[in-house]
């Protein structure tokens, strides 16, 4: 499975977040290039949020994550 995220760095939080199939790559760059974001690829989006979890914790979550580390 393809994840195409935008985030909005100043704001600190997800703007929009797409799900595409792995056949659907060649769509899933389209918005990609327009955004200048990338894909991710993961096997499901619990596997999405371990592996990219800074795009969807706001700061307190990050930190009590890294204490808990």
């Amino acid at each position: 499975m393809l994840f195409l995220i935008q985030y909005d760095r100043p704001v600190g939080r997800i703007v929009r977040l797409e799900r595409f199939s792995d056949d659907q790559w060649q769509w899933a760059r389209k918005p990609s290039l327009t955004w200048k974001s990338s894909c991710s690829v993961a096997a499901s989006e619990e596997a999405l949020r371990k592996t990219h979890g800074r795009y969807f914790e706001d700061v307190e979550g990050l930190l009590a994550a890294l204490a808990a580390a």
